[in-house]
């Protein structure tokens, strides 16, 4: 129980509660802007978690989908060179070369061309149309190298349906090893489209296929130029050329838009995929939450911040009042001068001073002569005049900071010396005695003279055992100073102590005007 005043003490301080309304909204600020930033680990967590998912499921389809096309167009130049295939009806040899790719989701055209670029066999008809492909860089590429198996070439629009289509070519090799022609099997692009945009991204995101070239094959959103663009230079595509999968954030070449890249190849393709998330679309909903957070952390702040300090102020005009209740408790109202509970307040501490130090202590008890008469005859508020005016010249007496000047009681004074012997307490007492001469009150008519004070003086002498306490000090005083008053008045009476001098000290001041 005894813990408890001591816990609770802090909280009554002003200062206390300007700290916490400081501290109090600065860790609210600290704890929501850690939850903040966690929620926004989390935005970035899950958009990554998100890609890596639509970037694998859309792999896996692509890689399957071509791979069931190269199958067609594998079969198709694998069967050319069975036997007597070359001599079956044009009709027979359609179906023969061709009877795995008709059923090709998504197939485009599919043509045989010889050595010189010539169409030979058409999946689509019979006899196959005309044209001649040897320009395209599919049939260059495989002219030129016999071991280049798949080959993926660029985007191009068919010449026989019009349609945007991607190549998938294989060589023709004849019996001796020399080239033969090519079978090419196209997919049309719409099958990418159809395929991103099933899925739903922001506005700003988007999801490429690229060549490993840096070629664009499809975009989605679709722009029409963007097919067939080159990006080979943008270091986002030398980002994407570097490893197999992963992924970062950069700003696109494109339309300057930050975004958070997630690629991979497909496969053993020359192809490479990526889904581009918008940054700004990623903390879209976080930035609506830490708005929603921010702004209710920040008027709670404000509250708690508003709420302390209005607090405090309240906690310092209480103690700003119970220091001048505690002020006035020790002041006497009427003539300002510190009041008989200081008096005692402050003998005590000098008492325990001059005993600790082996100090001297002298006590001058001032009280006013025949105060009763001016009262009687000038009315109190003369005789409030006439306190007033020696409140005035008793301070006028002291100097120094340590001397104190209280009334104690009606028209009696007292005048604490700390450090001051016998003799230095006569002196005091001899200036007392010449300021209240001065004194005279202009509106009664009374004169400077009128007005004279008795002083009983008192000195505590170190090794004397008269002296044993504060009150038998001020008792030595009073019994002097009613020796000065029953001497005739106006003068100052020292207290006779036996271990001063064998004989009483007594010192009789005769002033200008005593009564």
């Amino acid at each position: 129980m005894s813990l408890l005043p001591q816990l609770v003490r802090p909280f009554r301080s002003a200062r206390t509660w300007i700290a916490l309304g400081v501290l109090a909204p600065v860790g609210m600020l600290t704890a929501s802007g850690m939850m903040l930033l966690d929620l926004r680990q989390d935005a970035w967590d899950k958009a990554e978690q998100t890609s890596k998912n639509l970037v694998q499921v859309l792999e896996r389809d692509i890689a399957r989908n071509i791979e069931m096309y190269d199958l067609s167009v594998h079969a198709a130049a694998d069967n050319l060179n069975a036997p007597g295939v070359a001599q079956l009806s044009p009709a027979l040899r359609q179906l023969v070369l061709f009877d795995r790719a008709a059923t090709a989701r998504d197939m485009g055209v599919m043509i045989v061309l010889d050595e010189h670029g010539d169409i030979v066999a058409d999946l689509d008809a019979t006899p196959p149309r005309k044209g001649n492909y040897a320009d395209r860089d599919y049939f260059r590429a495989h002219q030129t190298r016999a071991s280049l198996g798949l080959f993926v070439g660029q985007p191009l629009i068919s010449r026989l349906t019009g349609e945007r289509m991607l190549p998938f070519s294989r060589r023709i090799t004849k019996p001796d090893g020399s080239f033969g022609g090519v079978v090419m099997g196209s997919m049309k692009l719409s099958y990418f489209t159809r395929l991103f945009s099933q899925i739903a991204l922001g506005r700003d995101s988007a999801i490429n296929l690229y060549l490993r070239d840096g070629t664009r094959v499809m975009r989605q959103p679709f722009v029409e130029a963007d097919i067939g663009a080159n990006i080979a230079s943008a270091p986002t595509f030398q980002g994407f050329a570097r490893q197999h999968s992963g992924s970062f954030v950069h700003t696109s070449v494109r339309d300057g838009i930050e975004r958070h890249y997630t690629f991979t190849r497909v496969g053993d393709l020359p192809l490479i995929l990526n889904v581009a998330l918008s940054t700004d679309e990623i903390e879209a909903e976080w930035r609506v939450k830490a708005l929603v957070i921010g702004g209710i952390v920040l008027v709670l702040c404000g509250l708690t911040i508003a709420l302390s300090l209005l607090f405090g102020r309240e906690l310092r005009r209480r103690e700003a009042m119970q220091a001048e209740l505690e002020r006035l408790s020790l002041t006497d109202t009427l003539t300002r001068l510190p009041n008989r509970r200081a008096f005692e307040d402050a003998g005590a501490q000098a008492w325990e001073v001059a005993q600790r130090n082996g100090q001297s202590l002298s006590l001058l008890i001032v009280d006013a002569d025949h105060f009763k008469r001016f009262n009687d005859h000038y009315g109190h508020q003369v005789g409030d005049e006439v306190l007033q005016g020696l409140a005035r010249r008793l301070s006028a007496s002291v100097h120094r900071p340590n001397d104190l000047v209280c009334r104690v009681g009606g028209e009696e004074f007292a005048i604490l010396l700390p450090d001051t012997d016998q003799a230095g307490a006569l002196r005091i007492a001899e200036k007392v005695h010449a300021e209240v001469a001065t004194l005279a009150i202009g509106s009664a008519g009374i004169g400077a003279g009128a007005v004279t004070v008795s002083i009983g003086l008192a000195a505590m002498v170190s090794g004397g055992t008269e002296v044993s306490a504060l009150a038998d000090l001020y008792r030595l005083a009073d019994t002097a100073l009613y020796e000065a008053k029953a001497g005739g008045r106006n003068q100052t009476r020292c207290a006779r102590l036996k271990s001063a001098q064998p004989e009483a000290q007594t010192r009789k001041l005769q002033l200008v005007g005593a009564s």
